[in-house]
């Protein structure tokens, strides 16, 4: 009965790590690609001024 529950208790912990894993490189991907348009951006407006 105990390993029963563990089991299901470790699945579940695993389950949930596997999703933030991945719903948190999502955000980091997110981010760099805005961060890397702010660069092109600052960029352009320093070579406009030249």
């Amino acid at each position: 009965m105990f390993n029963k529950m563990l089991t299901s208790l470790l699945a579940a912990l695993f389950v949930a790590g596997l999703f933030g894993t991945v719903a948190g490189c999502n955000t980091v991907e997110g981010a760099g690609k805005d961060i890397q348009q702010g660069g092109a951006a600052i960029r352009n407006e320093a070579n406009e001024h030249k």
